[in-house]
């Protein structure tokens, strides 16, 4: 519960978007998360399989979590990409994003893409880093209807 406090003390949009599903009933949580894991499942509408992750620190605390998306469909291309990952406000500036981004993209490879695009907020200068640090190639950016800028990174695996 506290990761979710965190969040919405700071004001900032949950990243991944599947995390901002009320946690007060977990399992519910976990039961959606599972039912779009897999082409084997019903997937809805305009949606694509995707698998979700948590990230805990040394003391079991929750620090991050990343959504990937197993292919991407015509929106997703556009402006989602493959993996979308966050860390909570107090846990930034320690290393988490790299571990979060460097596990996704190990889950990618087993999933046999051999390349995946990532996308950041123009302003998101510590994602930015971490997504060149992790062999992102800014292909373009594009503006969100809001006036909010989106890089679009690809990384090759």
């Amino acid at each position: 519960m506290a990761f979710y406090e965190d969040w919405l003390a700071s004001g900032e949009d949950m990243v991944p978007w599947v995390i901002e599903k009320e946690p007060y009933d977990f399992e519910a949580m976990i039961e959606f998360l599972y039912a779009q894991d897999s082409e084997d499942k019903p997937i809805p509408a305009g949606r694509v399989p995707h698998s979700t992750y948590w990230l805990m620190n040394e003391e079991q605390k929750l620090v991050g979590a990343v959504n990937i998306r197993h292919r991407l469909n015509g929106k997703l291309l556009s402006s989602g990409g493959h993996i979308g990952y966050g860390i909570r406000p107090s846990e930034r500036r320690k290393g988490y994003a790299g571990a979060i981004l460097t596990e996704a993209l190990n889950i990618t490879r087993a999933l046999g893409l051999s390349k995946v695009l990532v996308v950041c907020d123009q302003g998101n200068i510590g994602s930015e880093k971490t997504i060149i640090k992790y062999g992102g190639q800014l292909e373009s950016e594009f503006t969100e209807d809001n006036g909010n800028v989106v890089r679009r990174f690809w990384i090759e695996l």
